[in-house]
């Protein structure tokens, strides 16, 4: 089998001229998305170039968002995941046609908007809050303030107190400083072998070695994490979404959250726990911070429950960690803006946030049902109020072929690759955003579309000789 090299013209700067050149052979269909590059040294080879000359054109491609590089693995060409300098933004207008569905974003409501202007609102008028503002303030957030959120946590069914949070710009921000306070580069950290991008990408940028842990229909295999403990020198830390899993859905059991529990004291590991991804109390199990609450760290935040742009969260933590948490974060940005964290813990003390809570929660479990109504007949995975639904694919279809052709008709989905651990092999499975579709009609377009294309003869996967 041969491997893709481009026929290069003879002048240009040559990393430029490679990067345009896998611009062309993605726009032709030449490489197809989900296809693998070929390795940088023997590409040189063929090219008669140096190996930093590919990886600087690999880089420029990752930069225009034609490609995207993955730790141990090697550097693919993108399919229906969104470029990095986009990758976050709110759903598409429904003008342009596009059905986002591979972003995990709160369903739209106009309420979300509407209630943060009336917050607003109410601060512009206040003189001696708007001083304070512009003051500089305690890393681990205002007091007032972490007894407001710790209250609200506590009404969602995630029991805290105040002395316990430090104030973070969102999740993602929990997570880097965990990983800054625990660990030092070159150590090794664990997770699910299908885990979080974002946790994904917070250890590659702090020099980490990640171990993907396998997974079954009960969560995390916490006796292979424990086989791993014995065998070799344990994890520094294990990162774990115990309430579902992302992409797959899949809780860990309760005899399992014990279990890992132990571990954690017996090979003295911390836990990191995250809870962004919003459930209903009643879904939700045993919180390790629980079982295990000075061995364990608690991450929240406001983005799946009120918006993502707000970026602001919490992160729950045993008291020996709490100075170490907050000199992370005075090293990262000081402090979290306390205007912003005001209008936050105005919005969850008023009734809109109320009426915007019971209206997520009834939304998600009728897309739920929508979903796996249309789907009847696959094995899917996800929790009946969850963002997300798993879909491993029947025997012979490509999840990059499938997400090609889906995104060929406007609908976006994620394949498993983004997801997967080092140089694990990705299944053929989709994760699927119910929430991001701008409304119900929306997803049960997107779902026809799907539905239509599972349908068809797998296309054949190969494109070489």
């Amino acid at each position: 089998m041969t491997i893709w090299v481009p026929q290069l013209p003879s002048e240009g700067v040559r990393y430029r001229v490679i990067a345009d050149a896998i611009a062309l052979a993605i726009q032709t269909g030449e490489l197809a998305a989900g296809q693998k590059l070929p390795p940088q040294r023997q590409l040189a080879d063929r090219l008669g170039v140096t190996v930093g000359t590919v990886t600087r054109a690999y880089a420029e491609a990752e930069r225009q968002g034609r490609v995207v590089a993955r730790v141990g693995s090697g550097t693919y060409v993108r399919g229906n995941e969104a470029p990095s300098g986009q990758y976050f933004l709110a759903s598409r207008p429904a003008e342009d046609g596009i059905i986002d569905l591979s972003l995990s974003l709160p369903p739209p409501h106009p309420l979300r908007a509407a209630s943060l202007g009336r917050v607003l609102q109410e601060i512009a008028v206040e003189e001696p809050l708007l001083q304070r503002a512009v003051e500089y303030q305690s890393d681990r957030g205002v007091p007032e303030h972490r007894e407001r959120l710790a209250a609200w946590m506590t009404e969602l069914g995630m029991p805290a107190e105040a002395e316990s949070l430090l104030v973070t710009q969102g999740g993602q921000h929990g997570i880097s400083l965990a990983l800054q306070a625990l660990t030092r580069p070159g150590e090794r950290i664990a997770a699910d072998v299908l885990t979080y991008p974002g946790l994904i990408s917070a250890a590659s940028q702090a020099h980490l070695k990640l171990l993907g842990v396998p997974m079954d229909a009960h969560g995390m295999d916490v006796e292979a994490l424990a086989r791993l403990c014995a065998q070799q020198q344990p994890p520094r830390l294990v990162y774990v979404t115990p309430d579902q899993n992302n992409p797959t859905g899949t809780p860990l059991s309760e005899s399992r959250r014990e279990r890992l529990a132990a571990l954690a004291h017996r090979h003295d590991f911390w836990i990191v726990e995250d809870g962004v991804q919003y459930l209903p109390a009643v879904e939700r199990g045993t919180p390790l911070y629980r079982l295990a609450p000075e061995r364990t760290l608690f991450i929240f935040s406001t983005s799946k429950v009120l918006a993502g742009g707000l970026r602001i969260g919490t992160l729950l933590a045993p008291a020996m960690l709490r100075e170490r948490l907050g000199a992370a974060l005075r090293a990262q940005s000081w402090m979290v803006p306390p205007l912003m964290v005001e209008a936050v813990c105005r919005w969850v003390a008023s009734d809109d946030s109320r009426v915007l809570l019971d209206w997520l929660i009834e939304e998600l479990g009728a897309r739920q049902r929508l979903a796996r109504e249309r789907l009847a007949g696959y094995p899917l995975g996800g929790r009946s109020h969850g963002n997300n639904l798993w879909l491993p694919l029947p025997e012979g279809q490509r999840s990059a072929i499938l997400t090609a052709a889906l995104a060929q008709r406007n609908v976006l989905v994620s394949s498993a690759e983004p997801f997967c651990v080092g140089s694990e092999p990705a299944p053929q499975a989709l994760r699927l955003c119910l929430s991001a579709a701008v409304s119900r009609e929306a997803l049960s377009q997107a779902l026809d579309t799907l539905v239509e294309l599972l349908a068809e003869p797998p296309a054949a996967p190969w494109q070489t000789l």
